[in-house]
């Protein structure tokens, strides 16, 4: 392994975590993946050193970190639960571990961070004033990375950050996302699809091998970078809210089922729901994201790559659907190989976002 070439991925069993990981594993790094059932002595497996350890414990971090350059923090609490007790902790066991190995933290970012006063559209440094619990604990998250990367007289040690900031999202491997539990029902062909946003309100959603791919590019370029780096993505804008719903008729159309029906979200069952249920109730807590559109400038990440990673809507709502068991197989040519299952990794040469907002 050559310096300079090993990477921390915490939370890579999860949607995100698991797609950088492997396309860092891809692009040639040594990944390390720290996870609570890993075996007492760790093992080798998919191309990854897996250790035991737990994000909340420093010790486990401090030791999973050793000789890394950069810590990937994709860990989050399942189900939205427990947030003001598990994310602050968790971030702060990653700082210490990067600034005690000079490494750079990679942090997939939310929206929450973010209030309407800061809509419709979204810039790096508009200011951060959250409506939601959740927003306010990704706020302070944020604010102590960023008070990471700034010496101190006491601390001069310092570590640096990437922010990788997207809309919601979707992918082969994403079971915990609103396409794959609020849109269509994993394992099962599409009859209907369930929108969660107001009628005419656009809605941002990524790809998530882009946002990965995004996030690759971004660490190759590092030593380039600010000490605090955040960039959001433009993905793909659903300008109407009916787009999304379009592509998954489109696909399963094409694979010789019948349209499905688009139908409401059924938000009034979650209001009902939601005393009862700790998940319900903080997923309605983030309904206001579905009445305002929201969408995110891509000026500095585009001033730094070039281009955004982009995989055209069609082809990543088919890849999506097929990972997610709601397609049958595609029928192959007579006289032609089977294809082989890919990753849901779309290729180098997939065409790259036109998107540009308004200044």
């Amino acid at each position: 392994m050559a310096h300079g070439n090993k990477v921390l991925v915490l939370g890579a069993t999860g949607g995100i975590g698991g797609e950088v990981a492997r396309q860092l594993r891809d692009a040639g790094w040594h990944v390390v993946a720290l996870h609570r059932s890993a075996p007492p002595a760790g093992e080798q497996r998919d191309g990854m050193a897996w250790l035991r350890g737990d994000a909340m414990r420093r010790e486990d971090v401090l030791a999973a970190a050793a000789g890394c350059d950069v810590i990937v923090h994709a860990v989050n609490p399942p189900g939205y639960r427990r947030w003001g007790e598990l994310v602050l902790p968790m971030i702060d066991n990653t700082i210490a571990a990067a600034t005690a190995v000079g490494a750079t933290v990679v942090l997939p970012g939310t929206v929450y961070n973010y209030g309407p006063d800061a809509f419709p559209v979204l810039r790096e440094d508009d200011p951060q004033r959250p409506l939601t619990r959740k927003g306010a604990v990704r706020v302070e998250l944020e604010r102590r990375l960023q008070q990471a990367t700034v010496a101190h007289p006491l601390t001069p040690a310092t570590c640096r950050v990437i922010i990788v900031r997207a809309g919601d999202y979707f992918g082969p491997q994403v079971g915990n996302s609103w396409f794959a539990q609020g849109l269509v029902k994993p394992g099962q062909p599409v009859a209907a699809v369930s929108l969660p946003g107001s009628a005419g309100v656009g809605h941002q959603w990524s790809y998530l091998p882009d946002v990965a791919r995004t996030m690759v590019q971004l660490i190759a370029r590092r030593a380039d970078l600010p000490a605090f780096a955040p960039f959001h993505m433009a993905g793909h804008w659903d300008a109407d809210g009916q787009q999304m719903a379009g592509a998954i008729g489109r696909a399963v159309a094409a694979r010789g089922g019948a349209a499905p029906k688009v139908r409401a979200f059924p938000w009034w069952l979650i209001t009902l729901a939601s005393p009862f249920v700790a998940t319900l109730r903080e997923l309605r807590e983030m309904r206001y994201l579905w009445r305002e559109p929201l969408r995110m400038a891509n000026d500095r990440l585009r001033s730094v790559l070039g281009t955004e990673p982009h995989t055209p809507l069609d082809a990543a709502v088919r890849a999506t659907l097929e990972g997610l068991g709601c397609l049958p197989p595609a029928a192959e040519p007579a006289g032609q190989p089977t294809k082989q299952p890919t990753s849901g990794i779309t290729a180098p040469e997939t065409p790259q976002s036109p998107a540009r907002l308004p200044a």
